[in-house]
């Protein structure tokens, strides 16, 4: 047998948990501002005009040519309405489709 008393070094496995622990919490924060920042919806008032009625709700067109589900309404296809509209949406669609 050794002389030498091996011990098991608690220092280690508590810097380790530190470690862990950190990247955990940092990569939290980043999907809580991912979350909050980029598809948290933007809405606003706008007038469109409705394209369809579908069981999903009413597709409309904004004055400024996009196409979007506006929900429940009481109109038929051709009328213009006020409605709330995510603008988050249209910027996905614009970056989707950079020749617009």
């Amino acid at each position: 047998m050794s002389a030498i008393n091996r011990q098991p070094k608690k220092a280690k496995s508590v810097n380790s948990l530190l470690i862990v622990g950190g990247v955990i919490a940092l990569a939290a924060t980043l999907l809580f501002a991912y979350l909050m920042f980029y598809t948290a919806p933007e809405e606003n008032v706008e007038m469109v005009k409705v394209i369809a009625v579908t069981e999903s709700g009413c597709i409309a067109e904004t004055m400024d040519g996009y196409s979007v589900n506006i929900g429940d309404c009481q109109a038929q296809p051709g009328q213009y309405i006020d409605a709330v509209v995510d603008q988050k949406v249209k910027e996905r669609a614009a970056a989707m489709n950079p020749t617009s």
